[in-house]
């Protein structure tokens, strides 16, 4: 697998609308010009960025995760809201909105949400015209070539939670429902750590395999045993979302050589592969070179172990694929596709990649 390093971190949140951004003179926020909105929601945070014509990121804003199966799409837009109303201020007058908005929003899975979904950023009056796509689609333009913004290619999120889509030249698209286990889907962080648990309860009472994440689990949160912990997250003495820090514990025990760790370190990888050759067969692409776009916080931890699984697996399910690490940010597959639809300057796309440490 071609590891091909696409970005590195964000520009930072400005503090305040007056605060000048790093390497250049002030700049005074809330200016009247043509600008785009672009927006990443993820399940834990969301990140929000408006972008000049010319590619100069005007102003941005965090917030937290966009959860509408959890807590319905009229709270989870709120919390969209809050960030979006935060970028804007800090770099338009009021008097000049955004021009068009690319949301790039996780949970918009199924056809009837992503119209849902639409409808209701639409009708927020962010911008003059709006476009939903489900977050996937942010990695794979992200991977893209600026030149070729509607080439083929097949992107693999694997994060918090795994997803994977992928298009032809033509634009016909391919995407799976991605709606956990209900549609066969496995791993990403959240996966991987009930997984490491399974294994480390049944180990820790006899049911199963010895492996050493039944000390290495627990020990993560100075507890004494695998029942101590059960206990910590079953009464809620653990919040269930601090289950994502055993992810890295996993992958660390699974270096140090542990069998069971590994084995779901490898079926992690199997499972990427998985997605992505199947997404390129239903496509007509598997036996065509197609870039396939490999990103989220599990898949760019940069864990050999995992890497080189990927490569071994890539080469025997999907040998023309050309698998590339994806590590912008993808707000910035969110500022290209706002561009792409505004038919931005050439320029412009190289100033926004250059904005967030990354080539095109």
């Amino acid at each position: 697998m071609g590891v091909t390093t696409d970005g590195a971190a964000p520009p930072r949140e400005p503090e305040g609308p007056h605060e000048a951004r790093a390497g250049g003179p002030p700049a005074p926020p809330r200016r009247s010009e043509r600008a785009v909105l672009a927006i990443d929601a993820g399940n834990t945070k969301t990140d929000v960025a408006v972008v000049g014509d010319d590619g100069r990121v005007l102003g941005t804003a965090r917030g937290g995760g966009f959860r509408p199966p959890a807590v319905g799409v009229e709270a989870a837009m709120r919390t969209l809201d809050s960030a979006v109303r935060r970028a804007v201020a800090r770099a338009l007058d009021a008097s000049t909105p955004p021009t068009h908005v690319a949301a790039c929003l996780a949970n918009a899975d199924l056809p009837a949400e992503e119209r849902e979904l639409t409808q209701a950023v639409r009708a927020a009056g962010w911008a003059r015209t709006a476009e939903v796509a489900n977050d996937t689609f942010a990695l794979l333009r992200a991977g893209l070539s600026d030149t070729a913004p509607h080439a083929a290619g097949v992107a693999v999120v694997c994060g918090a939670g795994i997803n994977c889509a992928g298009r032809t030249a033509e634009g016909r698209t391919h995407r799976f429902p991605a709606v956990g286990a209900l549609s066969g889907d496995w791993g990403g962080g959240g996966g991987l750590a009930d997984a490491a648990l399974w294994h480390a309860a049944r180990a820790a009472d006899g049911r199963g395999e010895a492996t050493r994440l039944a000390d290495a689990l627990p020990a993560h949160f100075a507890l004494p045993s695998m029942y101590a912990l059960i206990e910590a997250f079953h009464l809620g003495a653990l919040a269930p979302a601090r289950k994502h820090e055993l992810t890295p514990v996993l992958f660390r025990t699974a270096a140090e050589g542990d069998a069971v760790a590994r084995s779901l370190v490898h079926r992690q990888a199997d499972e990427i592969v998985t997605l992505a050759a199947t997404a390129l067969d239903h496509l007509g692409l598997l036996g065509t070179p197609v870039p396939v776009m490999l990103g989220g916080s599990v898949v760019t931890a940069d864990h050999p172990l995992l890497h080189d699984r990927l490569r071994e697996q890539f080469a025997h399910r999907a040998p023309h694929a050309a698998p590339r690490l994806v590590t912008a940010p993808p707000v910035l597959g969110a500022a290209l596709l706002a561009l792409d639809a505004t038919d931005g300057d050439p320029c412009a796309y190289a100033r926004v990649r250059a904005e967030y440490g990354a080539e095109g």
